[in-house]
């Protein structure tokens, strides 16, 4: 039986990637292809990917096949043999595709962790986000249509496939915190790393080509100053929606520079940091004033540009030394206004860290956050203060496990589980398309 149900994944997705070669679409074809490797690895998460996707090219073909009988018939040809095909071309993809969701299957995929239905769902995620945003978008998105048009198809299977491993990685971690820490980085380095290319003259790995500081206190005082422009505030509240404060945490183009800074440092004592949070709303009323100001006194875009790029360096400068001496995220935590506004409109999300039953105020989780999240009071209220981010490392760190996610309806393992999912699949979305 499982000779049968390998041969009919393995047929139906050749068929579908020959149509797709016979369509034009070389990288629909080669990402079609791509998915056998998953095949071979016999990974308990494949078939979560396999079956739906081999149903999905039945439905494609049987739509196609549709159109092809509907010609013949429009033009008096034969179709009756064509019909007998393709149904039974249909019939092998519905019955490769159900066999790679029952119980069978999941005797064949038996390597790799207990995580295969998160692993699958941040694939599916992550693949699907992109190729909205490639369908929907006038220009290509994508790095690999730049370079090889019509390839866009393979770079977003790639993509759900990092998705799909990086989930499994951060799940098996006990404290995913290095995890977050190093991919969050790898992020970072890509983002500026297309920005250098570009302003070195290979604009192809620009956005538009129309440069902006990447100043996340720009997302709000930009189009302040422009009176246009939405966006980035349009993607930054739909992230908010979806995963919380978690942009500053995970998404963030700057923020990994903070996070990097301050683990090179150890911590000082608590109490003198009280009240130090509050100054982001100092922060922000600066920025956002100054933005107004400048629109309202016609200000250049070029002298305004100066304005915006003095207050990245400062924060620059506050990574560099604060952060790095403190071993606390004090640019996230105390400067960053673009924090402050994550992290009361993250309210708006379901998403929250909490304390359960038995928790001691040992600490341990306040030594592992590094967002000045976790004070003696908040620890006395059972919930992390308003500075959280929701990055998990204070989940990690707690020796009683009673602190965790929490997600109405869901229990806390679950709902560990989902957030990593959701975010592990924006990173790989942001990887993708995340370009000045």
């Amino acid at each position: 039986m499982n000779i049968l149900g390998v041969s009919a994944l393995v047929l139906g997705l050749a068929v579908f990637a020959a149509h797709a070669l016979r369509l034009g679409e070389a990288g629909l074809c080669e990402a079609v292809l791509s998915l056998l490797g998953l095949l071979v690895s016999r990974r308990r998460f494949a078939p979560y990917i396999l079956g739906p996707a081999v149903l999905l090219a039945g439905l494609l073909l049987a739509g196609a096949a549709r159109d092809f009988i509907g010609f013949r018939l429009a033009t008096g040809l034969p179709w009756l043999r064509l019909a007998s095909i393709m149904a039974g071309v249909v019939a092998v993809c519905l019955g490769g595709g159900l066999w790679a969701l029952s119980v069978r299957a999941a005797g064949f995929f038996g390597r790799g962790g207990d995580r295969p239905v998160p692993q699958a769902a941040a694939f599916w995620l992550a693949a699907g986000l992109l190729s909205v945003a490639r369908a929907k978008v006038a220009f290509p998105i994508l790095l690999a249509d730049r370079f090889f048009p019509g390839w866009g198809w393979l770079e977003i299977a790639l993509l759900g496939f990092y998705a799909a491993w990086l989930v499994g990685r951060m799940l098996a971690a006990p404290r995913w915190g290095v995890v977050r820490s190093r991919y969050w980085a790898a992020f970072s380095l890509v983002f500026f790393a297309q920005l250098g290319l570009g302003l070195a003259g290979a604009t192809v790995f620009l956005m538009t080509g129309a440069l902006h500081l990447p100043v996340p206190a720009l997302i709000v005082a930009g189009p302040l100053y422009r009176g246009e422009g939405l966006f980035m505030p349009i993607l930054y509240l739909s992230t908010l929606l979806l995963v919380g404060p978690g942009w500053c945490s995970h998404l963030c183009y700057i923020g990994a520079a903070d996070d990097a800074c301050a683990r090179l440092g150890r911590k000082v004592p608590r109490r003198l940091w009280r009240g130090l949070p509050f100054l982001r709303a100092a922060t922000l009323a600066l920025a956002v004033g100054l933005a107004l100001g400048l629109r309202l006194a016609g200000v250049g875009t070029e002298a305004a540009a100066w304005w915006a790029a003095l207050f990245g360096i400062v924060g620059l400068g506050v990574m560099a030394t604060a952060s790095r001496r403190t071993g606390v995220m004090v640019h996230c935590a105390a400067y960053c206004p673009i924090g402050l506004v994550g992290n009361v409109l993250g309210r708006l999300s379901p998403w929250r860290v909490r304390m359960g039953p038995g928790c001691d105020a040992c600490g341990r989780c306040a030594t592992a956050c590094r967002y000045l999240a976790l004070t003696p009071q908040d620890l006395a209220r059972g919930r992390p203060g308003l500075s959280c981010t929701l990055c998990g490392d204070c989940v990690g760190a707690c020796g009683k496990g009673v602190m965790g996610y929490r997600f109405p309806g869901l229990s806390p393992e679950t709902a560990r589980r989902a957030y990593c999912t959701l975010v592990v699949a924006l990173h790989a979305v942001f990887l993708g398309v995340a370009r000045i």
